[in-house]
């Protein structure tokens, strides 16, 4: 196993992600699926997964990676972000027996794409990071087939690994939580740091396609002042043409007293963004096809219309809007 140091006392270190959580024989790392076996970090979850769903690539969000193709999803136990609003707490927060789920090998999950004639598959519900081996044994048997590969993940991972790791994505949608270390801290028992050098790692120096989230909740994260912030760094960092997401919140876990977010404020995010210069924004969560669909960058007119997940119109030939040949940023067919 990689990505370990071992200790004294038959301790061992895991250094996949930035906790670097340091285990004694038989303990669990932050994300309980990480454990130390016999001076070994072990991943407990190895060839189990919580379910498969063919989903529309558009769900995961990807807008602007083969539009309206098929993806087949599928997640396990367990994270590495703390998230009190967590969306998908029962299996994130989940400590049960990971022998008691699905038991699919990565060849099973070559073969099931193939049925279902998916283009990708996607490592996404929970972390794909903390389950590294089996997402990467996955992601090269895909690859070999000619299938593509999407990570769904926080980016709370550390440099050599995320170097492996994203050498075998296709795209990755990365949740950029908040703009803000307070909110980091306290809203996701991290730091906010690591997120932004694995953003900036996967979009300036690998092929792998990028597009960003960031789930706006009320009085925490959807400040004007940190949302200019967001769209100036990712501006100056990494590019006008990288899509961001505003999705919206709905009560869950230790936020379940907590209002949902109203369309009012990922409207309000949408237009600062705009403003500041980003080519591609989005809203979600919340079904809205003005602002769910994509404009030329040069002649503003809509490239591809989008009612939800579902695609209403397509004028794009190639990567080319067929209103005035402008190329769209994205990977298309």
């Amino acid at each position: 196993m990689k990505y370990q140091n071992l200790l004294n006392n038959n301790k061992v270190q895991c250094l996949i992600c930035p906790r670097k959580c340091r285990l004694s024989e038989g303990q669990e790392g932050f994300c309980h699926v990480r454990k130390n076996i016999n001076g070994e970090i072990v991943l407990t979850t190895y060839g189990y997964n919580t379910g498969l769903a063919v989903d529309p690539i558009e769900k995961k969000p990807l807008y602007q990676f083969y539009p309206n193709s098929l993806v087949l999803s599928f997640g396990t136990l367990g994270c590495n972000m703390g998230c009190q609003f967590c969306q998908n707490w029962q299996t994130t927060k989940n400590k049960s027996n990971p022998q008691s789920l699905n038991k699919t090998s990565p060849e099973d999950i070559v073969k099931v794409a193939k049925y279902y004639n998916c283009k990708s598959v996607a490592f996404t519900y929970n972390d794909p990071i903390i389950f590294f081996e089996y997402a990467l044994d996955c992601a090269k048997l895909c690859k070999a087939e000619g299938i593509k590969t999407v990570a769904v993940t926080s980016g709370y991972i550390n440099q050599e690994p995320a170097k492996e790791f994203f050498k075998y994505m296709d795209a990755a949608n990365i949740d950029l939580k908040g703009f803000s270390k307070r909110f980091y801290k306290k809203n996701c028992l991290a730091n906010i740091e690591p997120v932004l050098d694995t953003i900036k790692y996967v979009a300036n120096e690998t092929d792998c396609w990028v597009e960003l989230t960031t789930m706006l909740i009320e009085g925490e994260n959807d400040s004007d002042e940190e949302i200019k912030s967001e769209c100036e760094w990712i501006l100056d960092n990494i590019g006008a043409e990288v899509p961001l997401h505003f999705s919206a919140f709905f009560p869950r876990y230790k936020f379940e007293n907590r209002f949902p977010t109203k369309f009012e404020t990922l409207l309000k995010a949408y237009e600062i963004a705009k403003n500041v210069g980003l080519k591609y924004v989005y809203t979600g969560n919340l079904t809205n096809q003005e602002t769910s669909s994509t404009y030329c960058k040069n002649c503003n007119n809509p490239i591809i219309k989008r009612n939800g997940y579902e695609l209403i119109e397509y004028n794009l030939n190639g990567n080319k809007c067929s209103f005035c040949g402008e190329i769209c940023d994205g990977v298309f067919e």
